[in-house]
């Protein structure tokens, strides 16, 4: 694997894992691992490397992953025996951050406690962010920062369109800062936009703030 690469091992090829995991590989070194051979081959031409591994099997589990490995993701949601012996495993190994995927909040317990440093809820995640486009149509994306507090990627309704920064005063109404804007028709990003920026119809805004005030924006 690639040195200038981050080294990335992803446990658990269900449809969560293997997505997960084609999708790191454009950017990452990925060796994913599954006990079911049909699951490995689905992803063995998007993957650095996949293996057929039963990852309760310390001494296997040792055999392919190691300390420098910068992450590992366990998608062993499906079973709470599993992905609980595999974290345990990681952790002895010296794997430096690991991501669980949890069946409920007792089994993101368990999982903490045992070393799991992020626990992921991939069905919770994806309502959140079916009901946040539900809301606000204009929503293109959103990433979660600390408590209530989001980055999202907006559209700009049309009352923004032919506008400036200044004259919309989005912190002064909305209580949210203007991060950067991608602007339209493949013209790149514009980086902290200063308040003269005239919003045109094809631009995204990326926004910090609120959730609840990202969403009050609106046609």
């Amino acid at each position: 694997m690639k040195k200038n690469r981050k080294q990335i091992c992803v446990i658990g090829l269900g449809q969560f894992g293997a997505e997960l995991a084609s999708d790191l590989a454009k950017h990452s070194d990925v060796l994913a691992i599954d006990s079911s051979e049909e699951r490995v081959n689905t992803v063995s031409d998007t993957v650095q490397r996949a293996m057929m591994l039963d990852a309760r099997d310390f001494s296997a589990l040792r055999s392919v992953v190691t300390a420098d490995f910068d992450e590992a993701i366990v998608s062993l949601g499906e079973t709470l025996e599993a992905s609980v012996l595999c974290t345990l495993h990681l952790k002895k190994i010296g794997v430096g951050n690991i991501r669980c995927k949890a069946l409920n909040e007792d089994h993101a317990e368990i999982l903490e406690a045992i070393g799991a440093n992020e626990i992921i809820f991939p069905e919770r995640e994806t309502a959140r962010r079916v009901a946040a486009h539900i809301i606000n149509p204009n929503l293109l994306d959103f990433v979660p920062i600390e408590e209530d507090y989001r980055v999202m990627e907006v559209s700009p309704p049309e009352s923004f369109i032919g506008r400036t920064l200044m004259e919309l005063n989005v912190r002064g109404r909305f209580g949210i800062f203007v991060m950067a804007v991608k602007r339209e028709n493949g013209g790149g990003f514009v980086f902290l936009p200063g308040p003269d920026y005239r919003v045109s119809g094809g631009d995204s805004l990326v926004m910090i703030g609120k959730e609840k005030d990202l969403l009050s924006i609106k046609s």
